[in-house]
């Protein structure tokens, strides 16, 4: 199943693709383009749903292109549906492709979820089963973008609101063969990572420590919204609407103490602040970051 991709040859170019900077970075909003040509945030990176880009010109790429020029790129898809029982969409790969050629983004990551069957296409990021055959599958298709785009990409960690009962393996342990398996990298999202452990009742801690987190190539941070369930239980949606919760920037400096400072994305989709809300959370993200420094390096010595 493996493929020899060119990101795992030394003496290869695409081994020497820059990375993102291990810093703290925010999602780019439309509203905000002309803010950030103006005032040139102090933030890492600056990250983009592909999607919104997957056209030849337009007032998006007008100003992607200049923000472009200043900072370095992450470009994250929703629409590949990787987990998807049917083939991938070949032309939406392709438009991927041009994409990542005209931006030269540091990082490319995608889903692990489904939202494509038939000719439908569903407007959410759903949960799998993890079995044998999900897993030669989701490996088939990682494989197939990952040599199409030539360039390793980045797979996700869902936000998961129930199980199924066929899964022969935990996510962690599914998650760790396709990493294994394909040569992909991890995007280790802290707060899908609590919320899929409280709606499940999983340990956060043990969850986080059987993920193969010497793959992690980025990291997410992003806010939920809180429900009941029928049985009165907590029900938590990744709904990237607010703030970063305490309980997730806890979990978050306990990856920094294992894993050493990652490039670090603040996401916020819905109920969108000022620029300057979100530069100050990706300043504190950024706190934790420049912690990890010295105490990693101890721990190391």
């Amino acid at each position: 199943m493996m493929i020899a991709l060119p990101v795992h040859d030394a003496n290869s170019a695409p081994a020497s693709r820059p990375r993102l900077p291990e810093r703290a970075g925010i999602g780019l909003r439309s509203q905000h383009y002309q803010q950030v040509l103006d005032a040139n945030p102090a933030v890492g990176f600056f990250e983009v749903h592909a999607e919104n880009y997957l056209v030849a010109g337009g007032p998006f790429h007008h100003y992607l292109g200049l923000i472009r020029e200043r900072y370095p790129l992450s470009i994250h898809g929703v629409g590949l549906s990787i987990g998807a029982q049917q083939p991938l969409d070949t032309e939406h790969l392709q438009r991927l492709a041009v994409l990542l050629e005209r931006y030269q983004p540091q990082a490319f990551s995608e889903h692990l979820a489904w939202s494509s069957h038939g000719e439908l296409f569903l407007n959410d990021l759903l949960p799998l089963a993890y079995d044998s055959a999900t897993l030669e599958r989701v490996c088939e298709h990682v494989d197939q973008v990952q040599t199409r785009l030539q360039r390793q990409m980045l797979l996700e960690n869902p936000a998961t609101y129930l199980e199924f009962t066929g899964s022969t393996m935990d996510e962690a342990a599914f998650i760790g063969e396709v990493v294994r398996r394909t040569g992909c990298g991890l995007l280790l999202d802290v707060n899908n990572a609590y919320v899929s452990s409280v709606n499940q009742h999983w340990d956060a801690q043990a969850y986080l420590h059987a993920l193969p987190l010497a793959a992690v190539g980025e990291i997410h941070l992003a806010g939920f919204a809180e429900d009941r369930d029928a049985a009165g239980a907590r029900l938590l949606i990744d709904n990237h609407g607010a703030p970063v919760d305490e309980a997730v920037w806890r979990l978050y400096a306990e990856v920094l103490q294992l894993i050493g400072a990652t490039p670090t994305l603040l996401e916020r989709d819905n109920h969108i602040p000022p620029l300057d809300l979100l530069v100050q959370e990706a300043q504190r993200a950024q706190r934790l970051l420049d912690a990890s420094r010295p105490a990693r390096q101890q721990a190391s010595a």
